[in-house]
């Protein structure tokens, strides 16, 4: 991505090379009084993280309409563009690094990278986990929290009881600060629990949602190219033993069907 802060958001991993942290040195005291000041609606989040999304789909190249991504991607989710009373739209960012985001306004993003190395299954698991966040509000504290930071570098806005408009540059970073946010362990969990039975509901193969975790999890394990990644990983629930929840839940529901050895990719699934 361009200029921005590559963090992985999907499943509550996170994945950063070069890494540009937004460094707010005295505004930090700032927030944290525009924090308890003000008043952040849903719609204050729908349309801060609509700003942040416009940003971020012209600072990437964005798959076209007839692109192998694109069309991989519709075909997989275009029914879902409706799903548990969310409106939703899906691009994909033809990027190497992985991730996945959704935001409160209902905009799904998908990295190149991740469909590289997920099948369709493990993807179906990772965007219906995103789509947990939106529905439990997630995104909202995050877009919050986002906007705090992108309006500290003003201290009349930030400590304003509304949210104000900001400028081209405050957007900017409000996306890279969202980009940059972790939800709890408890978000996390509760995002889990709405993608397994999004896929169940959905009559999907619930063991997308292990082997997605498994990928994940071989993505945090060593290798100098890998050790941000690795590192990030400690503040986050364990891909492991996240995987072996989903294990016991499908074995419970009579949906377990043993995938083998996890491995990742050596070629591309997205031709």
């Amino acid at each position: 991505m361009k200029k921005m802060t590559i963090c992985l958001m999907l499943l509550g991993a996170v994945y950063s090379v070069q890494a540009q942290k937004i460094n707010l040195g005295k505004a930090v005291d700032v927030v944290s009084k525009g924090s308890k000041a003000l008043t952040f609606t849903n719609a204050d989040a729908i349309t801060l993280s609509k700003e942040s999304v416009d940003y971020m789909d012209k600072n990437n190249p964005v798959a076209g309409p007839k692109d192998p991504y694109t069309i991989r991607l519709n075909k997989l989710f275009g029914k879902h563009k409706s799903q548990d009373g969310l409106t939703l739209n899906y691009k994909v960012y033809k990027v190497k690094d992985i991730n996945a985001f959704a935001c409160a306004d209902g905009s799904v993003r998908v990295f190149s990278s991740l469909m590289d190395i997920m099948t369709d299954d493990e993807l179906l698991a990772v965007i219906g986990h995103e789509i947990g966040h939106v529905k439990n509000q997630d995104t909202k504290d995050a877009m919050k929290s986002a906007y705090l930071k992108a309006a500290a570098l003003d201290a009349a806005a930030s400590a304003s009881s509304t949210v104000a408009t900001l400028n081209d540059s405050q957007i900017g970073k409000m996306a890279n600060a969202f980009l940059d946010a972790s939800h709890s362990k408890k978000q996390e969990s509760e995002a889990d629990t709405y993608s397994y039975d999004f896929m169940k509901a959905n009559k999907y193969n619930v063991v997308g949602a292990y082997t997605a975790f498994k990928k994940l999890a071989l993505l945090s394990e060593g290798g100098t190219a890998q050790s941000g990644f690795q590192k990030m990983f400690n503040s986050h629930p364990d891909s492991n033993k996240r995987a072996e929840a989903v294990k016991k839940r499908a074995e419970k529901d009579g949906l377990w069907k043993d995938p083998g050895t996890v491995t990742l990719p050596t070629a591309k699934l997205t031709k």
